[in-house]
Order: structure tokens, then sequence, then C-alpha cells
């Protein structure tokens, strides 16, 4: 089960969807209000949702007509680093401009005990499904970065899973690792959607495949998979570390890390689509856009 967002007139309306693309409106304002329902009910979120579209008839609207929005308005999204070997060899590729012919920091935090946690973004600052993602003025090295993303109760529960797009630029990043706020933070440098997997039905996250696609020109210039058993570290253990002595809000997004990363050749230009596709979760598309 998964739950949506989509626009009807003016109004964001909260929906149910199935695995058979079925949509139910619920009468919920948003996903945390679902959630917080579900916990006065004291069930589950998927079992809140089954009682409440038990009986009922589908939306005669078909899902792939549906104007989405972002599944959720998150106040804070944080992101994880170099949590999967591809992503640490990209960055070693960036801090030694193509050389390999030293050993960087990033070796040393792929090993370490404590994950790299950064603030990416926040409501204001993502978009969701079919929105524009910006590129930076400044910046000649961009990329995409698909992951997996949690969603999270004020408590640090893990209530569901969206896709994440944390949109990242390589050459400011490997000019200076103090550069990494501005790598990583700017308007619309951020994308989450198109839905959120209920955590109860959920059957393993660390059997996921992702694939991001993207498009020039209408033409495929970048598709890569790759599976989220291959990161390095627990779920659970990325977001203790990022709850430890920090205020948690309701609907917080952790980004866990890319296991994507296009070639060194390529940067995003105006006008790429981005296509990040997860097992049973759904594709998040946005279209790149000069800042």
């Amino acid at each position: 089960m998964r739950i949506i967002r989509f626009m009807e007139g003016d109004a964001r309306v909260l929906a149910a969807l199935t695995d058979e693309n079925q949509v139910y409106p619920l009468p919920d304002s948003d996903f945390m209000t679902l959630v917080r329902r579900a916990d006065r009910e004291g069930c589950s979120v998927l079992e809140a949702v089954n009682r409440q579209i038990a009986g009922a008839v589908p939306s005669d609207k078909d899902f792939g007509s549906l104007a989405l929005a972002a599944p959720i308005d998150a106040p804070e999204v944080w992101a994880a680093g170099v949590t999967y070997l591809r992503s640490k060899e990209a960055r070693n590729y960036e801090a030694t401009r193509g050389r390999l012919d030293a050993s960087t920091f990033y070796d040393k935090v792929y090993d370490a005990e404590r994950p790299e946690l950064f603030m990416k973004s926040t409501a204001a600052r993502t978009v969701g499904p079919g929105g524009d993602v910006c590129l930076r003025s400044d910046s000649s090295w961009q990329v995409p970065e698909p992951e997996l993303a949690l969603v999270l109760d004020g408590g640090g529960g893990i209530v569901g899973y969206t896709i994440g797009n944390d949109m990242s630029c390589r050459d400011i990043e490997g000019e200076n690792p103090l550069y990494l706020p501005q790598a990583k933070i700017w308007r619309q440098s951020c994308s989450i959607g198109p839905a959120i997997r209920l955590a109860d039905a959920m059957s393993d996250p660390y059997k996921l495949t992702i694939t991001c696609r993207i498009f020039r020109d209408g033409e495929k210039v970048v598709e890569e998979s790759a599976s989220t058993g291959q990161l390095k570290r627990k779920l659970d253990e990325l977001v203790a570390y990022l709850a430890k002595d920090n205020s948690l809000f309701d609907g917080t997004v952790l980004l866990t890390g890319t296991c994507i990363v296009p070639p060194n050749q390529f940067t995003l230009a105006p006008g790429d689509r981005i296509e990040i596709d997860i097992t049973g979760i759904g594709t998040l598309t946005n279209t790149a856009v000069s800042a």
C-alpha cells in the first residue's frame, strides 16, 4: 500500500494507492495526520488505511492522469553520505581530481563508526513529482543522486519509504569539502515522491532495485541500476545517529545515500528529464532547469 497526494483544483487530496493502482481518497489532510490517527486508534497505518477503504469504491480517476504533488511536506530533509562503495569511489575521484593517487577522508568516513549526515533541504526548497529541479549557476558538473528515502515520525520511527533526488555539484564538493552545503543546498535542489510506501507494507528495504534514467532531447543518455542490498550501513543505524541529541519533527525525511553516480564525463543540462525508479514505490520524474 502506498500513499499519494494529487491536485484537485487548488486542493491537495491524500489518497491510498493499491498495488493495482486503484486510488482511494482519504479523509486525512496529510500523511502525518494519517499516522497520528492510526496511533490514536491503536493500530498500524496500514490497518487504518485498510479499514478506511474497506467496502469503498475506488476513484474513477486513472492514476496515470493525476497531477501528483509531493507526498509529504517534509519540514526537514537530511541526507547520509558515502554509504555505498560507488559513492565513495565517486567522491574520491572528485577529491583527487581524477588522479585517485591517495586515500582521502571519504575512505575514512566509509569505514568509520559514525556516518556522514548533513542537512539537505526544507519544505520550501523541495519539489515533488513533475516539478523542476534547479541547476546551480556557478557549477559545471552537476548530477542527480537517486536515493531511498525514509519518512520518520518525531520519535525517529520509520513510517514510510519514498524516493529522493539529492541534486549535487561534484565540482564544488571536490574543490573543498567545506563547500559541501553549497554543493548540496540551493533552491529546488531536492525532490521526493511520487508516493510513500507504508513501512508495514515494505517486505525488505534491503532488496530494492534503484534505477536512474536521464533523457536529453528525447534520447536516453544515462541508465544505471543498483540495489539497496549494497548499502554499507543499516537504516536504523542512520536514524539513530540523526536522532541523537537532536529534535526530529513529524515528517522528517532522511535520504540514505546514493548507489548510482552518472559517468564522470556527464553533467546535467537544462531540459534534461530525470527518472528515478525504486521497486514498489514508483517513478520520480523531474526536469532540470537553470536556477
